[in-house]
């Protein structure tokens, strides 16, 4: 489960893997629904046939827009979304953002975690379908 590809964008890094992608945004960005166009990007680009999660790790401070998430729902190979946050405040940021997300959305404490529990989505909307 090596990364193969690796964006170092203006607002975020992403890394991208087999599966999934983890988007780290930077110190002080607001997230908007305008993001998602650069997110429909990068799936067309390395995951056009296939179903992915999408790990967001809070690493920095930034804001989300919670509406960027009715968007996000729209995007048909993207089965989850998975949190990684630290702090009590970016938890509860997150949990309030998925009320937004019409998907499976989970809160981690680690990447690794979060990692571990793409497999299982993937499979599991494997069986859904």
């Amino acid at each position: 489960m090596g990364m193969f590809h690796y964006y170092d964008f203006k607002e975020s890094e992403v890394f991208i893997f087999d599966n999934f992608l983890v988007n780290q945004f930077k110190e002080g960005i607001t997230v908007v629904p305008a993001h998602n166009q650069k997110l429909r990007e990068i799936l067309d680009a390395h995951f056009a046939n296939k179903k992915m999660v999408y790990i967001s790790n809070r690493y920095f401070n930034y804001a989300v827009d919670p509406l960027t998430y009715l968007e996000t729902s729209k995007i048909h190979r993207l089965v989850a979304i998975a949190i990684v946050a630290k702090t009590k405040i970016a938890k509860s940021n997150a949990k309030l953002e998925s009320m937004f997300y019409k998907k499976k959305f989970k809160i981690f404490d680690t990447l690794s975690e979060a990692m571990a529990w793409v497999q299982k989505e993937l499979d599991l909307s494997e069986t859904e379908n």
